[in-house]
Formats: C-alpha cells, structure tokens, sequence
C-alpha cells in the first residue's frame, strides 16, 4: 500500500462542483482583485474565530511583516520568538530590523515556555510572539500575562491553529493581532499562497490594511510608505466554499488522531500529544515523538508510508541565524528536532490506510 504523507487531490475531489463553480463566478465576472469575494470571507473568517477584523494578504510571512511594521517594531528593538517550528516569525522581525531572540520551548505543547521567555526579556523587548504548533493552541494565558506585566506586544503566529479553541477563546485572539496561513496543505487552505491578520483593535486594523495596500485604504491615497500583500480574489473564492466543510473536517481529523493515539499508547519509546477535553486541537499534524525516529521513519518509508519531520532543525541552528548558538542553549529544541515525526492525517485517509499506520508503526522494533 501507497501512502502519501498528503492528497490534496482527494480534498479538491470532495467540493469539486461547488469550487469550480465558484472559481468560474469569478472568472465571468472578472473581478481578480479585491470585490465582495474577498470582503466576505475576511467577515466569515474573523466571525469564525470571534474576532472583529481580518485582514486578507499574500500569505502569513506576509501577515507578520505588515504586523510587526504596523506596531514600529524596527532598529534596536528585540522580540522572542521560538527555537523550534516554523522560521517566518524570525524572518519576519529580522527584515523588520528588530533582532529575533530565540527562546525555547516546553515539550508537551511545543510552543514558547513562559520560564524561557521570561529569562529573555530585557529592556529592548518590544513584542513576543508565539507559535501556536501543529494546530494546538500553546500556553498562552501564561505568555499573556507575562506580556501584559513587561508592557510587550503579544503577537500570535496561528498559521497553523485554524479554529484551535482554548478556555472558550480561539487561536489569534489573545494578543494585539495574529498571523493565519492558507497555504494549500493547511486545514483552510486556498489552492495558492494566502494569508490573513487577525485583530479586535479598530486603529490597528485599519494601520495593517493601509501598510498592506501601498499604504493607503483607496487607489492614489498614501499615507504612509507600504507593501503590497492582498488574498487574491481567486483563492477567497476556494477559500469561502471550504468554510463550510472545515468543521467537518477537523472532527474527522480528530476521529484519526485519537485512533492513532490510542493505539500508540502502549508501545514504549513512542510519545503521543495529550489533548485537553476542554480545549480544540485541529491536528494541522499529528506529531509523535521518539528516539528511534530515523529509524521508524525509514521503516514506514520502505511500507509505503510517507511521513515528515516538522521541524529538523532548530531555527537558530540554521546557516540564517546561528550567531554561536548550540543545542545546548536550547535543550528543548535540540531534544525535539531529533525525536519529532509526522504522521499522514487527512480526513480522505481510508479506513484499510489508517489501520495499515497502525500496523506498520507497531510492527517496528
């Protein structure tokens, strides 16, 4: 048996008719930028997450550029941000011209640990900003409340948290604005690059949305030197029929996680994800943890199992950022950069699929 770590061919299958037709309204009324496509799903996308704006641009590196330059956030500034996971935030706050100061993670959750980051802050820090990883919202009521004491920004990267529910709040609506990503692999994914700011605040919504568009809300008006970063027409159209089945979706991804989670629960060296009862994890991954993880992988990879390693390399240990790091500076990181694996979780993943995982996971030694 063949699987694949992803099939985006099978997702597209599903809502084929409603998302032709969608993509055909807009090619017949050739409106490719912009229009009420665009304005529509940014309205259902902040409502879904129980915020008041959104924001539609390129794609989320792009979101936490317009985020970080909205906040002045530049030169002599410093903001933390995590050793392991996606390396946008620490792009974006170096090409901002703030300096990226990694901090380390704790293993249950894999976002920022509030201890790490509280040894970080100094009297340059301007913002932190947490990734919320593989779909699980991270300790954020603590990173909060630490932002809140040091006077700092709190800037969520959600670019993989879709609909990700904590204590009743959802992913991106703790801090001052948060990054979404619509990359096609994404639980909301267009069929292209696309992204989104998320934000309760009036002023700085309307500050992202000008930075965003040249700087300026209509076409000649600048008011302050900008960017330009939209969610094209196109993808808000894919991206407004997927908002119907996302729901459906996750829950389906959940059925697999807890099948996988489960059976895994018993084998010795292998560490599953805990899940809160009262929190909503959408499982954009399902990451499981070992020391043989090389091995395993290449195990599954010789069944026909595809998997993935998010993340392989600590960010700062990268040729991008290592100014004299070592993994000793980040035990968390460099623990996790070895034992992490990915698990194929999609809700087309057949029944005959998800059992041949389980068997070929538990058939290693």
């Amino acid at each position: 048996m063949e699987i694949p770590f992803l099939d985006l061919k099978r997702q597209y299958l599903s809502v084929k008719p409603e998302v032709d037709a969608a993509i055909q309204t807009v090619i017949d009324e050739h409106r490719f930028v912009g229009g009420e496509v665009v304005s529509s799903f940014e309205k259902a996308f902040a409502k879904a997450h129980k915020v008041k704006h959104c924001i539609g641009l390129g794609n989320a590196t792009d979101a936490l550029f317009v985020i970080l330059k909205s906040l002045g956030i530049g030169n002599g500034d410093e903001v933390i941000v995590p050793a392991h996971g996606w390396l946008s935030a620490a792009e974006m706050v170096s090409l901002s011209g703030a300096t990226p100061v990694f901090a380390d993670v704790e293993l249950q959750r894999f976002g920022l640990d509030p201890k790490s980051v509280e040894e970080k802050i100094t009297a340059r820090t301007k913002a932190v900003i947490p990734i919320h990883l593989y779909g699980q919202i991270c300790e954020i009521e603590a990173l909060a409340e630490l932002a809140k004491k040091h006077h700092l920004y709190l800037i969520e990267d959600a670019a993989q948290a879709h609909f990700a529910e904590k204590s009743d709040s959802m992913a991106g609506s703790w801090g001052i604005a948060s990054a979404f990503s619509f990359y096609p692999s994404k639980i909301l994914g267009a069929f292209g690059d696309g992204g989104a700011i998320l934000t309760n605040d009036d002023m700085f919504a309307k500050q992202c949305r000008m930075f965003a568009n040249h700087g300026g809300l209509s076409k000649n008006d600048h008011q302050v030197k900008g960017i330009n970063s939209r969610l094209d027409t196109l993808q808000a159209a894919v991206l407004n029929v997927k908002l119907n089945y996302v729901y459906e979706w996750i829950e389906a991804r959940n059925r697999i996680a807890n099948r996988y989670s489960e059976a895994f629960a018993a084998i010795e060296g292998i560490i599953t994800t805990e899940v809160n009862e009262s929190e909503t994890h959408n499982f954009h991954i399902y990451c499981i943890r070992t020391k043989k993880r090389d091995a395993l992988k290449a195990h599954l990879q010789n069944a026909g199992i595809a998997t993935e390693i998010h993340y392989p390399l600590a960010s700062p240990l990268t040729p991008a950022f290592n100014a004299n790091y070592s993994s000793k500076n980040f035990p968390n990181s460099s623990q996790l950069q070895n034992e992490v694996l990915s698990l194929p979780i999609y809700p087309e993943l057949t029944e005959a699929e998800i059992a041949y995982i389980i068997e070929k996971v538990k058939e290693f030694k």
